[in-house]
């Protein structure tokens, strides 16, 4: 493929991709056929669907399964019915009823340490990924270890991550993974230190444009996963993510590539001194991306705001906002002349 002037090698999910064009979608298939009504409403939870989608449910069973038609969830034929893998997917009572969704399940994995050495917890998800989006969510958060903080007088245990954190991480890596990949599935692994987020397939967006760029890898999971108001009705949720990151003095979260599969890590608290320095430039780069997207531009007072910093280390703040130049992540925004009192800065792709 061409990328600027150069050709580059394709990766496996791009090729994938192109070769599937034609085929059906991986989850309009069936995934449980020659079912009656009732087999249906065994499997699949439509009293949870009609709650999240706030409808009031029907007062018959031909209501539920027309619904569930209506949706493209279900298909009838010769009064037999057939689940679509998507319909499993969300709203299956148990996933391990349907022989394609199985794999599928969120993993939940808890280490008593910073490594992989000794695993605490290693916990599969049972339910649709819609209907079993709450308690997932709950259930990570029960997992996450707590620190000791003291506010005035008072000491409060604090969970190392926020939840708006977990909930639009998890629903992103549910949403934009690859399905076709098989025996892989979303990964939610928790150490002592930091909660790292993953799922199947390469990132459809460059990491460095997770914040203002948005392209889902499915579509109607994704449509059907924000009408339940589980996931942002017009983007990704990373700026939620980014934000409360910045509140709660976390360093920014770790956006990365690997193979197959698209990886985000996020440490607990960090003062600054206690951050490294590839730490404090992604930082800086995403704190610049966030006021980028709200109209607003990064300065060095609105940075030193972001790591709880007072003016007097405006110095300090300076000698990250330089390092991140220098890595060609942000640049001087020229509007602004040179300037060195009232400088500004923007994504390095503005």
């Amino acid at each position: 493929m061409r990328r600027g002037e150069d050709l580059v090698p394709m990766s496996e999910d791009q090729l994938r991709r192109i070769f599937a064009e034609g085929e059906p979608a991986w989850g309009e298939e069936h995934a449980a056929k020659d079912l009656d009504a009732q087999a249906v409403l065994e499997l699949l939870d439509a009293q949870t669907f009609f709650e999240l989608l706030k409808l009031p449910y029907p007062t018959d069973r031909a209501g539920v399964i027309d619904r569930l038609k209506y949706e493209r969830l279900v298909d009838e034929a010769d009064r037999r019915y057939a689940i679509r893998r998507l319909g499993g997917l969300l709203l299956a009572r148990r996933l391990e009823s349907f022989p394609d969704l199985r794999r599928k399940a969120p993993r939940v994995v808890v280490y008593t340490g910073t490594s992989k050495l000794e695993t605490k917890l290693d916990q599969v998800g049972s339910k649709g990924y819609a209907v079993g989006f709450q308690g997932l969510v709950a259930f990570v958060m029960s997992q996450l270890p707590q620190n000791e903080v003291i506010e005035g007088a008072l000491r409060e245990e604090v969970k190392l991550v926020p939840e708006i954190v977990i909930r639009e991480l998890v629903a992103n890596a549910l949403i934009h993974q690859d399905l076709t990949i098989s025996g892989a599935s979303v990964m939610i692994e928790i150490y002592s230190n930091r909660v790292e987020i993953s799922n199947p397939g390469e990132p459809v967006v460059p990491v460095e444009r997770f914040i203002d760029g948005y392209q889902s890898r499915n579509e109607r999971l994704a449509d059907l996963m924000r009408r339940m108001r589980i996931c942002e009705e017009k983007s990704s949720g990373i700026d939620k993510v980014v934000n409360a990151a910045e509140m709660y003095q976390l360093p920014a979260p770790d956006f990365q590539s690997a193979h197959r599969r698209t990886l985000v890590v996020i440490y607990g608290p960090k003062d600054f001194e206690d951050m490294g320095r590839e730490d404090r430039i992604r930082s800086c780069y995403q704190h610049c991306v966030l006021k980028w997207v709200m109209s607003e531009r990064m300065t060095n007072q609105s940075l030193r705001e972001r790591f709880h910093l007072p003016e007097a280390k405006s110095a300090s703040v300076s000698q990250v906002i330089a390092a991140t130049i220098e890595a060609g992540l942000v640049k001087p925004d020229e509007k602004m002349g040179g300037s060195k009192k009232f400088a500004r800065y923007v994504p390095f792709w503005a």
